[in-house]
């Protein structure tokens, strides 16, 4: 719905830049005034105890034009201008600036800067003419005046309150849309802190839980499932803090790349792979945001692997020069895709959302036969 805006141009005068509408509450009282109004003329008509039947007529059309208003303000402005001009020849003027001297609050309250100047300008020149035109009557005209500056600051109020009223809904609804969409990535935030944190470990839990059967391997599968159900409830409990927004244990995730390599490491040699680590993880230039990143990648891409890796050999590979971290971690593919251990593709989704965050370069997908992932991020 269109309401009346207050600006200032640049020479500072203020504008009213688009026209108002009427409440539902003002048109129905305003509908109900003008209803009465014309209910006292018919009477008046029809038991001959009010004016001449010229004169009812006319305040019947007086009280049809200000209905008007609730429509168009500029027709009903040059109907009343009309109405004005029969009343002069009717003798009948002090009605007419009465109902023109009301009018200006609806001018106001309704009318942009251009009808309002002219409204102004043409009851004034209507107040001259009865005040020195030749009436049948004495008519004061200061009175009229002043109803005409009353009703006129009554409709400039009106129109300021509900503007300012209807700009604080604008603006609430505006913050619960940002309250709504901070809560969904709170959630979304969540999820993926829950995905990065435990479906690791419940893949190395799901993955060893299949080789309790196996004689030889039974024992170090038990105790990988005794550490990654350990790891898993301190990486559960490390969320939950984040998410309370409370203090912040000792158990956070440290983003240590090393550490992040040897943990990879162990748990892809106790699924029965060998694993390759080429690079130099204490180079200097390894920054602590790239290091973060790729502590995640690589805790991602062992959760992969435990998943969907065939035998053969795992490769992680990090190169570091003056410009770029490139870390590459190569895997085998399966002859035949597991089914029992479903992807989303979540993973895959986080780890390309981390890298290109950081202005970084990231793929994964099949190359000659092999899972290859590759990230990398820039050295400012």
């Amino acid at each position: 719905m269109a309401f009346g805006r207050l600006v200032r141009d640049g020479s500072g005068v203020l504008r009213l830049t688009r026209g108002g509408s009427l409440s539902t509450l003002e048109r129905v009282v305003m509908l109900v005034v003008i209803g009465g109004v014309i209910a006292v003329d018919v009477s008046g008509i029809v038991f001959s105890y009010g004016p001449s039947l010229f004169r009812s007529l006319l305040s019947i059309a007086t009280s049809i034009v200000f209905a008007l208003y609730l429509w168009s303000p500029w027709m009903a402005t040059i109907s009343l201008g009309i109405v004005f001009a029969l009343s002069v020849i009717a003798g009948t003027e002090s009605t007419s600036i009465f109902a023109a001297a009301v009018a200006v609050g609806l001018v106001m309250r309704l009318g942009r800067t251009a009808l309002i100047l002219s409204y102004i300008g043409a009851f004034l020149v209507a107040t001259a003419i009865v005040a020195y035109g030749d009436t049948n009557a004495p008519v004061n005209v200061g009175a009229y005046l002043i109803i005409a500056t009353v009703a006129g600051a009554i409709g400039f109020a009106l129109r300021v309150a509900l503007d300012k009223g209807r700009r604080l809904e604008q603006e609430l609804a505006e913050r619960a849309e940002h309250e709504r969409e901070a809560v969904l990535a709170e959630r979304r935030w969540i999820a993926g802190e829950l995905h990065d944190s435990i479906a690791h470990q419940l893949t190395v839990v799901a993955l060893h839980v299949q080789m309790l059967d196996d004689a030889e391997r039974s024992r170090d599968s038990q105790e990988a499932i005794r550490v990654a159900a350990r790891t898993a409830m301190t990486d559960l409990r490390f969320v939950i803090e984040l998410a309370d927004d409370g203090p912040r244990s000792s158990a956070a995730h440290s983003g240590d790349l090393a550490t992040a390599i040897d943990e990879a490491r162990g748990e892809i040699e106790a699924a029965g792979h060998s694993v390759i680590c080429e690079g130099d993880l204490r180079d200097e230039r390894i920054h602590r945001a790239g290091e973060i990143i790729l502590a995640r990648v690589v805790r991602e891409s062992a959760t992969n692997i435990l998943k969907h890796a065939g035998p053969g050999d795992v490769r992680i590979r990090l190169d570091v020069d003056d410009e770029a971290l490139m870390l590459v971690i190569v895997s085998p593919l399966p002859a035949t895709p597991r089914r029992d251990l479903p992807s989303s593709r979540t993973g895959v989704n986080r780890m390309a959302e981390r890298v290109l965050g950081a202005s970084g370069q990231f793929s994964a997908g099949e190359v000659d036969g092999q899972w290859r992932v590759s990230a990398s991020l820039p050295i400012d």
